[in-house]
């Protein structure tokens, strides 16, 4: 028992003086990692450090601009490979990789207890080789549970390294789509009950859950909120959405969406037309962004600027309802 604990000490004091150096006092000196030296010096991540050698993203979590990393260990990292039909790390196109690398990663250290419920910006993807564009990030805290894009959940917080924050998670965070969203936003939730009502001959999921470069993608979508459902059955007479039939829903619907069409904010003006799917509506900006339908009923656009990768989306507090 004396030999198994002696043992044990020198096994202590050999890993603890491999992290250590010596100064010229004699004294020993823990020197601090940046987000990188954590990931590559851990063999729980070696996927994800790997990953980031092949795309060049390991020379910016180790420099000093300072970030936010999410971290799916080797297990979370083994099932993402699997789920998407990779063998290795190395058969993942590396434009790809990049992109959901990049969806780990936001600008600024963040700590745990300074996360709250909201849509936040990744850091910034490349589109067509040049163009910038930040994928918004949703996330949903409650009781100090934090879940990312509705899927993903971080399990340890607040690894703290000289460039920033490693948060770790149970599972690769998705590349949004605007259907990712739809689930992952529990305001939104009436609007995803409406997208995937059983009888609907149109299916409306599928066909916006359509990747980036395959039309009708990219999508602009106006996404009314929970209580601007429940505003549209009182308007309606009707007790809930199961009551409105079919054809008057999916009508409905593709007034909230327009393809072939990412229009940020700063893309709208006074008296200017938009060709949804089901019809022009009219948007405006003096006052306040609104919307305007054939009916002459006004929508507020409370939110702009939430970017799935697939397309955009602005929440509006009315439900714009076909002529």
């Amino acid at each position: 028992m004396i030999k198994n604990f002696k043992l044990l000490t020198v096994l202590s004091l050999a890993i603890f003086f491999q992290s250590c150096s010596k100064n010229d006092n004699d004294e020993y000196v823990v020197y601090p990692k940046t987000i990188y030296e954590h990931v590559a010096t851990s063999m729980n991540y070696s996927y994800l450090a790997y990953a980031l050698q092949k795309t060049d993203l390991a020379v910016v979590l180790d420099g000093v601009e300072e970030y936010t990393l999410y971290a799916p260990n080797n297990m979370a990292f083994g099932r993402f490979l699997m789920e998407n039909g990779f063998s290795s790390v190395d058969d993942v196109p590396t434009k790809l990789l990049r992109k959901v690398l990049l969806n780990h990663v936001m600008v600024d250290g963040i700590e745990y207890r300074d996360f709250k419920t909201g849509y936040f910006s990744t850091a910034a993807q490349f589109v067509n080789g040049s163009q910038m564009r930040n994928l918004s990030i949703h996330i949903e805290q409650v009781n100090m549970r934090v879940t990312l894009n509705g899927e993903s959940r971080i399990t340890q917080g607040n690894v703290r390294a000289t460039n920033g924050i490693i948060h770790v998670v149970d599972k690769v965070i998705p590349i949004p789509s605007i259907v990712t969203f739809a689930k992952a936003d529990t305001g939104l939730t009436n609007l995803l009950i409406a997208l995937t009502r059983s009888d609907l001959t149109a299916d409306f999921a599928s066909i916006l859950s359509t990747n980036l470069g395959t039309a009708p993608a990219p999508f602009t979508v106006f996404a009314p909120t929970d209580q601007a459902f429940i505003d549209l059955l009182v308007e309606l007479g009707v007790q809930s959405l199961s009551d409105i039939d079919e054809p008057t829903l999916k009508a409905t619907l593709t007034y909230h969406v327009i393809g072939e069409t990412n229009a940020n904010s700063t893309m709208l003006s006074d008296n200017l037309e938009l060709n949804t799917l089901g019809g022009p509506i009219t948007a405006n900006v003096t006052g306040g962004a609104t919307l305007t339908d054939g009916n002459n009923r006004v929508s507020k656009i409370i939110a702009v600027d939430i970017q799935a990768d697939n397309g955009v989306i602005h929440v509006i507090d009315k439900v714009i309802l076909p002529n």
